[in-house]
């Protein structure tokens, strides 16, 4: 019953659909606010370490925007787009 509600929380998060929550939650995390202090690089790390493989980049894009709608009272839109959290081009 807790993991169903820890699901649904972290789907408020733009981005985190069934799937990403069900990642998060293997992770560890149950709801919006756990996730202020965290280093998305870590958990994308953490995430491949638990399922053996290699993840598409496109999460460790996802965690950097739930990390930072976490921890920001009035984000901006445009940084609520995970595309936009992609790494620059060097």
């Amino acid at each position: 019953m807790k993991k169903d509600i820890s699901l649904k929380e972290l789907q408020v998060i733009p981005g985190i659909g069934p799937s990403m929550a069900r990642d998060l939650v293997d992770l560890g995390y149950t709801s919006v606010s756990g996730l202020k202090n965290e280093d998305p690089e870590k958990m994308y790390l953490k995430l491949m370490k638990l399922r053996g493989h290699h993840i598409d980049r496109c999460v460790l894009y996802v965690f950097r925007c739930a990390v930072y709608f976490s921890k920001t009272k009035h984000p901006n839109p445009e940084k609520l787009q995970w595309w936009n959290w992609k790494d620059k081009e060097k």
